[in-house]
């Protein structure tokens, strides 16, 4: 077992790297948002669907391959199969709340939009931490408690000593 303080710099160092990545993927989400608002004509929510869907596929290359770089890479399609589903509750979430903003209380100017989106990333961001640690990126064993498990597995294991017939 590791102690406590081992434990809490990995989840603080984990914590900084999931930001890091994060603050880029917030900056190419409002980027491709805006971009897309200042080219087309396509509702505010619907551009800012495109940003997150482009945003999603940054940030994946980023958590998988320097975020959870360590973690478990067995099953890859079952991971990227988890990152999808969990990142598109994320885009429901973080379009939620820009919907909400737009349809629900008419805030829609540029600055607004902008505002809401970035409140709506922050709300999913909390849900996809969570569930990108939990599910998605496993940890992996350590190899000490790999070895134990392996040493576990060979030790013979005693017979069960059969029940007595009982006569009442």
């Amino acid at each position: 077992m590791e102690p406590r303080s081992s434990g809490l710099q990995r989840l603080v160092r984990e914590v900084a790297k999931f930001g890091t990545v994060g603050v880029a993927g917030i900056f190419v989400n409002l980027g491709v948002f805006n971009l897309v608002r200042h080219v087309s004509d396509l509702p505010v929510v619907r551009a800012s669907i495109i940003a997150t869907v482009v945003a999603i596929a940054f940030n994946y290359v980023g958590f998988r391959y320097w975020t959870y770089r360590d973690r478990d890479r067995g099953g890859r399609t079952k991971e990227l199969t988890l990152f999808l589903l969990f990142s598109a509750i994320g885009l429901v979430i973080e379009n939620g709340v820009l919907y909400l903003a737009t349809y629900g209380f008419g805030w829609d100017s540029s600055l607004q939009s902008n505002v809401f989106k970035f409140v709506g990333i922050g709300v999913a961001t909390l849900f996809r931490f969570w569930s990108y640690r939990t599910w998605v990126f496993r940890v992996q064993p350590s190899k000490e408690a790999e070895s134990i498990l392996v040493a576990e597995s060979k030790k013979p294991h005693p017979e069960p000593e059969p029940k007595s017939q009982r006569i009442p």
